[in-house]
């Protein structure tokens, strides 16, 4: 349980500093931002379980790429209040999230 909250904590400071880094992407605070980290997550989960772990936001290739900046994009219309990110914003993210979870190993994998 403590892994979840921590690996949540981090996705939510992750997202924090592509907001105030890359262009095409609004956070709105820390708060928006740990919401944002659920709600993508969740979306994560939900792909992986529909199109199989070969399709997973959590992969190593392309198409894990593709369906990471996919459910990134899709997050904004669930929390539109706390997440704004155009086409080009979720693919940057996506690619920003990717290196960082390649280079900061969690439990959850």
């Amino acid at each position: 349980m403590i892994g979840a909250i921590v690996r949540f904590v981090v996705s939510a400071l992750v997202l924090l500093l592509v907001g105030y880094l890359l262009p095409g992407i609004s956070v709105a605070g820390f708060t928006g931002a740990l919401i944002a980290a659920i709600v993508i997550a969740l979306l994560g989960y939900a792909a992986e379980a529909i199109l199989g772990t070969r399709i997973s936001p959590r992969s190593r290739g392309l198409v894990g790429f593709i369906t990471a900046a996919i459910v990134i994009y899709l997050a904004q219309f669930i929390i539109p209040n706390y997440l704004s990110v155009s086409l080009l914003g979720s693919l940057l993210a996506a690619f920003v999230i990717g290196l960082v979870d390649a280079f900061v190993p969690t439990e959850l994998r």
